[in-house]
């Protein structure tokens, strides 16, 4: 069974270590499963989270789409979405135990709405040769507005224990149902919040109408790890965010 999951938050929530975390369960505990993962915020963290060196961008060849396009570089009996469905495929990164396409940042002013309608397109077409395609997306609500997450099995927002993290937490809620996202389970959880707070986060997640999926314990060794610069897929079996992003895959069946 294919599944698409995405993971939204406030910036600095914590959303690219749950996605890092998720993934490293995943790779442990369902090594048969072909995952894509998605690097969607163009602060393009998680490839360094993950250890994954990244050569080329599909913000890199949308650019380059869009200056040929402005230039009449590409030849008129071209098909302009075969190119950039060709340039994207180049950039998806072929780990020993998953993929990874980095989406990277648009530059200069100009409208790319065909280009991100190519991409969209495309991306809805590569998550289809995955089981798991898990989607690490960019901070705020952007990404909605836009549609980026679209027919989904499994959307997690994640929010740190402040009040901006919650309000963050609230509209993105409401502007999922506002824009129509297909979407089969929304999941709150809560990252860094002191155990005594669970039970206030189970009754926020029923008022917002979202599933309480857990919480992300203050882990020393994600800490560490960021600060020497090791990749989170190497954080022991034991640690405690591990433990509970374990918990977190079961809920919205990922395992």
């Amino acid at each position: 069974m294919k599944r698409v999951i995405s993971v939204s938050g406030k910036g600095g929530s914590g959303k690219t270590t749950l996605t890092a975390l998720l993934l490293k369960v995943m790779l442990n505990k369902a090594p048969n499963k072909s995952i894509l993962v998605v690097d969607a915020d163009p602060a393009t963290n998680l490839s360094e989270v993950t250890g994954v060196e990244v050569k080329k961008t599909v913000g890199t060849v949308a650019n380059k789409l869009k200056k040929s396009i402005e230039k009449e570089e590409l030849s008129p009996y071209v098909s302009k979405a075969d190119v950039l469905e060709s340039w994207v495929y180049e950039t998806v990164i072929e780990e020993e135990d998953f993929d990874m396409l980095v989406m990277g940042r648009t530059e200069g002013e100009g409208c790319y709405c065909y280009v991100n309608s190519i991409l969209t397109r495309i991306l809805d077409t590569l998550t289809k040769n995955y089981d798991i395609t898990l989607m690490d997306m960019e901070a705020g609500l952007e990404h909605l507005s836009r549609r980026t997450d679209r027919d989904l099995d499994a959307m997690i927002i994640v929010t740190d224990p402040s009040k901006m993290g919650l309000k963050t937490t609230e509209r993105i809620r409401k502007l999922a149902a506002e824009v129509h996202i297909q979407v089969k389970g929304i999941y709150l959880v809560g990252n860094q919040f002191p155990a005594e707070m669970d039970e206030f986060l189970r009754d926020y997640a029923k008022e917002i109408d979202t599933e309480y999926a857990g919480i992300i314990p203050i882990d020393s060794n994600i800490s560490h790890y960021n600060v020497m610069g090791r990749s989170l897929l190497e954080l022991p079996e034991d640690s405690p965010a591990v433990k509970v992003a374990e918990n977190i895959a079961r809920i919205i069946e990922l395992l």
